[in-house]
């Protein structure tokens, strides 16, 4: 029996394609339900510059325990640090290098010719492989590239030691006898493993995962709810009704995974539109006629176990603020539990914080806490100032606490804006929140922190 991977991209397309803006709660349980449904690899999206990004992913790559965890880059060096600090403690790695190939999309998006990206991206892998990671090389738009040109990748994947080769087809132009012998064709040149993306334009894409198999590839990937990606569902009844034959055998769940693509469209709140275009909705809308037993709903279905109190509070705040805005959303829902449930007494109090970081040194945090007349210091390194300052608090408390959501926003406009910061930790399955109000956006985030650690301590009394 051949092992087939199965990698699944469906919190990457997600974000990079669909442009949803998934929160770190639903990125963290569509993870989790990917790794139990049995998918070999889950693949994290390209990091932005924003901070809380390498936070959350990092978080991910840690979590997961029983799945290849794969960080995207490209061939802007940067890309490819931040890729290696986020997977850093992950218990099984991989890096993916994505590259176009086709002769437009190279001209278009690196102004180089076949020649010449070929040694950019030799001098990529090779600095790659030195990190002692698994590297994967993504040629996008693959079924369009030059002929020979993917053979010539290929083999210098294996000469510069990368271990798979993954072809796209982004265009959706391939019919599978076509893919199946680009497959055949890298396979008979290179010793390397090809995984295959198979595009669902054409309605073909589990046709393709059947043939490009048979041709010898040795992974397939998938995405949920992305229309022109081959769901893992549909792979799954590939497997049932052909696996035997084929003489091959996955880690995917096919029994359990139409019930888990189900339970992460639900996640992600996937909307289908007439047009079957796949799109994410907003989330809760709240208004001035929802009543008490609408909020506790919402409420629970945030993760929220809050006293009859708390909702009470929460509930008069929340009928407050719609009465000026008109109506609320998940957001604003969340930052009104924040500052409203379960206000205590304060443990911890800050007292200062210093923090440098910059684009040639890893930002350090030193972070001063009150606790009972006494003062505590904690100084840590971090992936990004708000991380560094994470780490010197649980410095100082002893504990790390599981990041369930994070988030910071503008309250007011101009370059003296106030921001706001909302940190969700997780204690044993309870949901914890805090908020903190700055001019200052990591003093934001410490202060949001250290809000949502006063309501842990007091409860753990």
């Amino acid at each position: 029996m051949k092992k087939i991977q199965v990698c699944d991209a469906t919190i990457k397309v997600a974000v990079e394609e669909i442009k949803k803006d998934l929160s770190f709660r639903e990125k963290l349980a569509i993870s989790k339900a990917l790794e139990k449904a049995g998918v070999s690899v889950i693949e994290l999206p390209l990091l932005s510059s924003a901070k809380e990004d390498a936070v959350i992913y990092r978080t991910i790559a840690e979590t997961m325990q029983d799945t290849v965890v794969c960080a995207s880059a490209t061939l802007v060096p940067q890309t490819i640090t931040s890729a290696l600090e986020c997977l850093k403690n992950a218990k099984s790695k991989r890096l993916q290098i994505c590259v176009p190939v086709s002769t437009a999309q190279m001209e278009y998006i690196y102004h180089l010719k076949s020649a010449k990206m070929l040694d950019k991206l030799t001098a990529v892998v090779k600095d790659a492989v030195a990190s002692n990671i698994e590297v994967e090389i993504a040629l996008k738009d693959a079924s369009r590239a030059q002929a020979g040109f993917v053979v010539e990748i290929a083999k210098m994947a294996v000469k510069e030691g990368a271990k798979i080769i993954t072809l796209c087809d982004d265009g959706g132009v391939y019919f599978p006898d076509e893919f199946a012998k680009l497959v055949k064709e890298v396979k008979e040149n290179a010793d390397i493993k090809v995984f295959v993306q198979p595009s669902n334009a054409l309605q073909l894409a589990s046709a393709t995962a059947i043939e490009v198999i048979k041709a010898g590839a040795d992974g397939i990937k998938t995405a949920i709810g992305a229309k022109d990606y081959l769901s893992p569902d549909f792979f799954a009844d590939v497997l049932r009704a052909k696996g035997d034959e084929m003489a091959i055998e996955t880690t995917l769940d096919i029994t359990a995974i139409h019930k888990t693509v189900e339970e992460i469209k639900g996640i992600a709140k996937q909307v289908v539109s007439e047009t079957n275009e796949t799109h994410y909705a907003s989330g809760v809308v709240l208004t001035a006629d929802c009543e008490l037993s609408d909020v506790i709903k919402e409420i629970n279905a945030l993760g929220y176990e809050l006293s009859q109190e708390d909702t009470n509070k929460v509930y008069q705040e929340l009928k407050r603020v719609v009465e000026k805005k008109g109506e609320i959303g998940e957001r604003e829902l969340e930052a009104i539990i924040a500052s409203t449930a379960m206000q205590v007494p304060s443990t911890y109090h800050l007292v200062n914080y210093v923090v440098n970081s910059g684009n040639i040194i890893n930002a350090t945090a030193t972070v001063t806490l009150e606790k009972d007349g006494e003062k505590l210091c904690g100084v840590s390194l971090g992936d990004g100032p708000i991380d560094a300052a994470f780490h010197a608090i649980e410095q100082i408390i002893g504990h790390h606490y599981e990041l369930d959501d994070f988030s910071v926003q503008a309250v007011t406009k101009g370059r003296e804006a106030v921001g706001s910061a909302i940190i969700r930790l997780r204690v044993d399955g309870q949901l914890y929140s805090g908020n903190g109000v700055s001019t200052d956006i990591v003093g934001a985030c410490i202060r949001a922190y250290i809000n949502t650690l006063n309501k842990i301590v007091y409860e753990e009394k």
